[in-house]
């Protein structure tokens, strides 16, 4: 799930250097944020827009992650508090695709499984949006990168495809 990612993470790195922000504090949205499509919003109004419209655009855009809270609540009841206050910062898209195929694991193992993700998850973000903001602007324009948020979510799709009636 990580590869679909990759190239958002270039459009990411691009809106960066494109954008109002100093890229520094741009790529630091990475590590602050860590919601791709929040990130962008971010970046995209940021100089152009007021702090508050760029805060609640942020929060309005993320709220799906409430969702995602709740459909892993059950797992984490029986985690502990450093895991509930920690687990949240990676819950993103791709971990929730696919640690929700493994609450049944028993505590400790799907903490494991969880945090394992997470950590992947974030680490390669870093970099993919980093070397987004050095490769970017040496892309030509043919390539339509625009659609790479697009690719990301339907690899997320894909992956809960099992039988012929789900994919139609």
């Amino acid at each position: 799930l990580f590869l679909p990612a990759l190239p958002f993470g270039f459009v990411l790195g691009l809106a960066i250097t494109e954008g109002q922000m100093p890229p520094f504090i741009g790529w630091l949205t990475s590590p602050i944020v860590f919601a791709g499509a929040a990130q962008l919003a971010i970046v995209t109004l940021a100089g152009t827009a007021t702090v508050w419209s760029v805060i609640v655009a942020g929060l309005v855009i993320n709220t799906r992650h409430v969702m995602y809270s709740a459909a892993l609540a059950p797992a984490f009841q029986h985690q502990p508090r450093w895991m509930r206050w920690v687990a949240p910062y990676m819950l993103i898209d791709q971990v929730f695709a696919i640690v929700i195929l493994q609450v049944d694991r028993p505590p400790a193992e799907f903490r494991r499984y969880y945090l394992s993700a997470g950590l992947f998850f974030a680490l390669n973000w870093q970099w993919a949006v980093a070397l987004g903001m050095v490769v970017g602007p040496i892309v030509p324009d043919s390539w339509r990168l625009e659609f790479a948020p697009a690719v990301m979510f339907v690899g997320l799709v894909l992956i809960g495809i099992h039988r012929v009636p789900q994919a139609v």
